[in-house]
């Protein structure tokens, strides 16, 4: 036995990395022909979308792919970006190398982490081709680009290299490239059309990406072209520290042994985010942990006890420790203009409602919930609505049954919100598509291929209440056009029949005809609200119009309300009525009494916006005849979002408490504001806090 045990441990060997992902290729998303082609393009523009934003760059990302031997599936990828480029000397480990990155160990939102992903594609290209990558760099310091084949050795995680050099980099135009990098290989996939191809990732990525421009060449020698729609550039993301409420034994136990603080407390306020000096001792009493202990001599029993007073176990005074949640600067939010401009850029339709929901916290986490929903012309009726999933702007093109994002959207009853759903579960059917966004510093992937959400409860439940806003602006749009058509219907009826009546009447009898607008009155006895928004080419404006037309018998008294951008930075201009702010994105107009017939007319143009941005103004009115046009406005509401705001307000200014390196200060602490319960009015976070969230009339 004992020689067999010696046999047996000599025949144990380590596993490259490199050598294992070769082997279980599918991990990486290289599971079919058409799938790993899909991911080798997904690969390289997520980089160079990455590249691009952290030099703060306006992407143009160019793909081009071209079937080399369609019997035996061999396929040609090239893709070519604007970015910072790749000095020569970094090539071989980015593009050679698994598991080399910058993003690791960075506590921010970024489209790819593990530095997997382009040598992934390497590595697949030389497994089915036997060739290697071809790349070109420019960096701006140089004259010419770096040139070089690059291949990968998967038993030693090396870089193999081969046709090393450099060449003038010239464009289409003749003129020199700046700066860029352009890869190409060769591999074995097969390209397709329809729903998981090239062109529909390249579609979803401009969605998300609005400040891009893609073009895509197809085999056929099609070119489709997404142009930009917004100069402006995501907001840049900063790293954070890690959380307590987001750490493991075995990661507390590394950065204790590795640290070189003096003290306990200055360790806790230094390492962490969301931990003052106070709550630094507050933790250490109730882990009963000596303030000046050092962090290397921390026992396995001591540093345990640490972590159970970071997650509540152990309390002081009968009390968990209070931590400020993480800053959420490490977020890049695609924001709600933006969203709608990207679905309206991609998808032709007339109502589009979008919401960025404030950030929050999932196990010491940041994150942040964004959706839209497309709805109208040019979509199939009788189909289940198209669904968007993405995660940090990455569109996710499988396993959509098994993603959180698609079972948040299956949770809700949409046919109380105007979609076909058979039995209330599933995907609902109409003409509508439905974009989920989540921002986070740790997506939670189901597999390497980073194809669909795990379950997260707390994620699950923000994604739902996000679903049921949205939901309820649909309904309410689907309500105000049905009784406008109606209206409008019984308006024209009206005006038709009662004044040909009227004039047949008066030439028998041989008298004048009647002035009828009293009896046209009378007869409508509503009061309607007319809005228009439209962009004015000549004054680069979006003109608004706001009109309340008086078809009853009694004077009315009302104060109208309207949401415009007001967080995107435009500006009111030309608004003669006055009127005052209610809450962040919403103006209100007293207006004077208007009697029987009687119009009022309420004008404004918002500058400081694109072509787009701004397409449609919710209506809202306080009084006690019903306004047909408009939603009646929750009060309640209101006054949460003020609340909601002032609280913003004040946990920016916590966050934002200047500390000494020591940690000496004695901030307060704030307590973490808990999430509003499925009943509760809307935590929104952009320019339409109220859309769709008028009380039933």
């Amino acid at each position: 036995m004992a020689g067999t045990a010696e046999r047996m441990a000599k025949n144990q060997k380590q596993v490259a990395i490199s050598e294992f992902f070769e082997k279980n290729k599918h991990f990486l998303g290289f599971d079919s022909l058409t799938r790993s082609l899909i991911t080798a393009v997904k690969e390289a523009v997520d980089n160079s979308l990455d590249a691009c934003e952290e030099a703060r760059i306006l992407p143009e990302i160019k793909v081009k792919i071209t079937k080399v031997d369609d019997k035996k599936n061999i396929i040609e990828l090239q893709t070519e970006d604007n970015g910072p480029g790749i000095p020569k000397r970094s090539i071989e480990k980015v593009f050679g190398q698994l598991l080399f990155g910058s993003r690791f160990h960075a506590i921010r939102q970024s489209r790819g982490q593990q530095g997997i992903g382009i040598t992934g594609v390497v590595m697949y290209s030389q497994l089915t081709t036997g060739q290697k990558t071809h790349v070109r760099s420019k960096i701006a310091t140089e004259t010419s680009a770096a040139i070089v084949d690059i291949g990968l050795d998967t038993r030693k995680n090396k870089a193999t290299k081969t046709n090393e050099g450099r060449e003038l980099w010239e464009k289409a135009d003749g003129t020199l490239k700046e700066h860029g990098l352009e890869i190409t290989c060769r591999m074995k996939a097969k390209y397709q059309r329809g729903r998981q191809s090239v062109y529909q990732y390249l579609r979803m990525t401009s969605i998300v990406n609005p400040h891009a421009d893609i073009t895509f060449e197809d085999p056929d020698g099609e070119v489709h072209h997404w142009p930009r729609v917004t100069e402006r550039l995501p907001r840049k993301v900063e790293s954070i520290k890690p959380h307590p409420h987001g750490i493991h034994l075995g990661t507390l136990q590394r950065m204790c042994t590795e640290s070189t603080d003096s003290r306990m407390t200055s360790f806790l306020y230094k390492n962490f985010s969301g931990v003052s000096s106070r709550a630094a001792k507050e933790l250490l009493a109730a882990a009963e942990i000596d303030e000046k202990a050092k962090p290397k001599s921390m026992k396995p029993d001591h540093i345990r006890a640490l972590l159970e007073a970071f997650q509540g176990e152990r309390q002081l005074n009968g009390k968990p420790v209070k931590l400020l949640n993480p800053p959420t600067n490490c977020l890049s939010p695609i924001e709600e203009l933006l969203i709608k401009k990207g679905l309206s850029k991609t998808i032709d339709s007339r109502f589009v409602t979008t919401m960025t929901r404030s950030p929050t916290v999932s196990q010491g986490n940041p994150y942040q919930v964004e959706v839209g929903l497309i709805f109208g012309d040019g979509m199939a009726a009788d189909k289940p609505v198209e669904v968007l999933r993405f995660a940090n702007r990455v569109p996710l093109m499988y396993q959509q049954g098994g993603c959180l994002l698609t079972k948040a959207i299956e949770s809700v009853d949409w046919r109380q919100y105007g979609l076909d759903q058979a039995g209330g579960r599933g995907v609902p059917k109409g003409p509508a598509a439905i974009l989920v966004h989540l921002a986070s510093t740790n997506v939670q992937f189901t597999s390497e291929a980073k194809e669909a959400l795990a379950d997260n409860g707390e994620v699950m439940d923000e994604v739902r209440k996000a679903m049921l806003e949205m939901g309820r602006g649909l309904r309410k749009h689907l309500e105000k056009k049905k009784k406008m058509v109606k209206v409008q219907e019984k308006f024209e009826l009206v005006n038709d029949i009662i004044p040909a009546i009227a004039a047949k009447s008066a030439a028998i009898l041989k008298r004048p005809v009647p002035d009828l607008a009293g009896s046209i009155t009378k007869i409508m006895g509503a009061v309607i609200a007319e809005s228009t928004t439209v962009w004015n080419k000549e004054t680069k404006q979006t003109d608004v119009s706001i009109t309340l037309f008086n078809y009853t018998s009694r004077a009315r008294a009302y104060t109208l309300l309207a949401s415009w951008p007001e967080r995107e930075g435009a500006a009111m201009e030309g608004n003669t009525t006055g009127g005052r702010k209610e809450a962040t994105g919403v103006w209100a107009w007293k207006l004077e009494t208007l009697e029987p017939g009687q119009t009022y007319t309420i004008t404004y143009a918002l500058s400081g916006l694109e072509k787009g941005d701004w397409t449609e103004t919710d209506v809202f009115y306080r009084g006690s005849q019903e306004v047909i046009g408009a939603s009646k406005m929750d009060e309640k509401l209101l006054e949460e979002i003020r609340r909601q705001e002032a609280r913003a307000e004040d946990d920016q200014g916590d966050e934002e408490v200047p500390q000494d390196e020591t940690g000496a200060d004695d901030d307060e602490i704030v307590e973490d504001a808990p999430p509003p319960q499925e009943d509760e009015p809307p935590r929104s976070g952009g320019q339409q806090t109220l859309m769709g969230y008028g009380s039933d009339a």
